[in-house]
């Protein structure tokens, strides 16, 4: 049975390039009636962040990805946190220690910076030099005995050419073993490295595929001398492309908002954000851009991903998450967007709520925006700037408020439909273009010169209050000293 795993370390939020991950992982496991499991790489005690796990978590629930074996699931191969996992990673590094494929190093933090510089004056790459691989036995016993501080490195084989291994996206890949250093296995405070406890994880909780970063591309050598070392068959490998800026450096914090917490703030859909992440890098064959789960699913596939960067690009997002809105119907996305309404509308009752929601449903990219999109509703402005004033023709426009006015005056009630004939309606009587009417009737209603539909808000707002918000515009333009 095909078994993958999504395993991110609990130092923070959920970044979206492991959002991605995870999202490939569940993918390929369910696509080929697989088993994906979750497991939380603790072993670094010193950037351990509170509550981490936890968000980690419900951020991978909210966004769809339902592990069969985990921290909370369960399963046969737990513990699920590395944490939990110390004897097991004991009893496996004895092993490579009394078959002399690794070796206790006393060497301290002075010790290696010092070694670090002294290589880089002489222009080559730093690594380990491998000063304790040579210990006399007696000397490293009496160091043992001392009590001295000590971790555990792994005897990589600089003899050899090439470490060679397959690649499920990138082919054929070949290191020289010259370039490894020899790599820590267990820290000073007994805890695991990430190359030792991965290893040893993913065979005993039998892993097939090891989907993950590319950053992780360079380190396989390591990890297949430690399979070799313990008789293991390694898993097939794929390294997934990086996410990048615009500029093509590096997607950081400095330039984007990395967490999918972040985008959960904003109001982005989760359905948006998944199928926007899907396509970082992967594309279904017959290039769709907008995609519900199951058709990702039907359609995914480690052939389809390619092996150079995939650029974040904030304003597809966007776009993916405007195209996602519009399958909505409205009372749905009414759902989603209540908790993002100005709190001066929390109170108001659906059928409002839902006006003002289709006035701004078009411009709006994700829910986060009716803050400021719908402020003009909690309290309307109390007069034109003198900005908006200018791009007007103010005699012209106090003419339009005189026909406007007696128009609502007649009608029995406004709604978005009887509004919307009112501009050619008014232009024709006063011999304007169309155009010539639309702007200046925003402006007398609203006293601002962009925003919603206007036929919506003139619903919204309803006759009466139309009367008086067009009262205060034509006041204003009488009496120019209120400005």
């Amino acid at each position: 049975m095909i078994r993958t795993r999504f395993a991110p370390s609990p130092t923070g939020f959920l970044h979206v390039g492991g959002l991605r991950t995870a999202l490939y992982n569940y993918l390929f496991s369910l696509k080929n009636k697989g088993q994906c499991i979750l497991r939380i790489e603790d072993t670094d005690q010193n950037r351990l962040v509170p509550q981490a796990k936890e968000g980690l978590i419900r951020a991978l629930e909210w966004a769809g990805i339902n592990f069969d074996e985990g921290p909370h699931q369960g399963g046969n191969f737990g513990p699920y946190e590395q944490s939990k996992r110390l004897d097991i990673y004991q009893t496996h590094i004895q092993k490579l220690l009394e078959e002399g494929n690794a070796y206790y190093c006393f060497c301290t933090k002075e010790i290696l910076e010092a070694m670090k510089a002294k290589q880089m004056a002489q222009k080559l790459s730093p690594r380990y030099d491998g000063r304790c691989r040579r210990l006399d036995p007696k000397e490293l016993q009496k160091r043992l005995n001392q009590g001295e501080e000590y971790c555990v490195r792994m005897k990589i084989k600089h003899s050899r050419d090439l470490y060679r291994f397959e690649d499920l996206i990138r082919g054929e890949v070949a290191i020289r073993a010259s370039e490894i250093d020899d790599q820590v296995l267990m820290k000073s405070d007994q805890f695991p490295t990430y190359h030792f406890a991965n290893v040893v994880d993913d065979h005993l909780m039998q892993i097939t595929h090891v989907i993950r970063g590319e950053e992780w591309l360079s380190s396989v050598p390591k990890h297949i001398q430690l399979y070799e070392y313990f008789g293991w068959e390694p898993p097939q490998f794929a390294h997934l492309p990086l996410l990048l800026n615009e500029d093509r450096t590096k997607l950081s914090k400095r330039q984007n908002d990395v967490s999918v917490e972040d985008y959960q703030k904003k109001g982005y859909l989760k359905e948006a954000l998944v199928n926007f992440v899907a396509l970082l890098g992967w594309n279904p064959k017959d290039n769709r851009e907008i995609l519900d789960f199951h058709e990702m699913l039907e359609s995914f596939s480690l052939e389809g991903i390619n092996k150079a960067g995939a650029i974040f690009d904030l304003k597809k997002l966007a776009w993916v998450n405007q195209q996602h809105m519009k399958k909505l119907s409205l009372p749905d996305l009414l759902q989603h967007a209540l908790p993002f309404f100005p709190k001066g509308l929390q109170d108001l009752p659906t059928q409002k709520k839902e006006l003002l929601l289709q006035a701004v449903r078009s411009s709006l990219s994700f829910f986060s925006e009716l803050e400021e999109k719908l402020s003009l509703f909690e309290k309307p402005l109390a007069s034109i700037s003198a900005e908006i004033l200018a791009k007007i023709d103010q005699k012209n426009t106090l003419n339009l408020a005189e026909a406007l006015e007696k128009e609502l005056t007649a009608l029995p009630e406004v709604n978005a439909e009887i509004f919307r004939a009112l501009p050619a309606k008014l232009a024709e009587k006063l011999n304007l273009k169309p155009k010539e009417v639309f702007f200046p009737i925003r402006v007398l209603l609203t006293k601002t010169d962009h925003g919603p539909e206007m036929p919506l808000v003139a619903e919204y707002y309803g006759k009466k209050e139309l009367l008086s918000l067009l009262k205060s515009s034509k006041d204003q333009l009488l009496n120019p000293s209120t400005l």
